[in-house]
């Protein structure tokens, strides 16, 4: 059992960068790979980013590479999202989630790969 809390959204003008934390508590993150989702309204939920269990190996949605950077350091059970160039397409609510798999280089790509899920935090674009 893990138990993920989101924070970082906000507000923010297009071109501007906004960086999310997760906190994982309980078992340590290091057990899991995880990723941040997110889902605007009247769309369906999408995978942005997801890094492996030792950071080894990334995933990037399309529209968002070259512009967010996953990252992780298991150590302090930690979990970033730094999103720079932000566009009004951004803004949704961001979800932290983590998944478990036997392959240490695995990264979800799909919400079913994953088990825990934060609450989410908002994150508006302004144009």
């Amino acid at each position: 059992q893990v138990s993920l809390v989101e924070s970082g959204g906000g507000l923010v003008q297009a071109g501007g960068s906004l960086r999310l934390s997760c906190a994982a508590s309980g078992r340590s993150a290091s057990n899991f790979f995880m990723g941040w989702f997110r889902q605007a309204p009247g769309k369906d939920r999408e995978c942005v980013a997801g890094i492996s269990r030792t950071g080894g190996n990334t995933y990037y949605e399309d529209s968002v590479k070259g512009r967010v950077t996953i990252s992780r350091v298991n150590a302090n059970n930690t979990l970033w999202l730094q999103m720079n160039g932000l566009k009004p397409e951004d803004t949704a609510v961001y979800y932290c989630a983590a998944g478990s798999s036997s392959v240490s280089s695995w990264v979800g790509t799909v919400g079913v790969e994953y088990d825990y899920w934060g609450q989410g935090t908002q994150v508006t674009v302004s144009s």
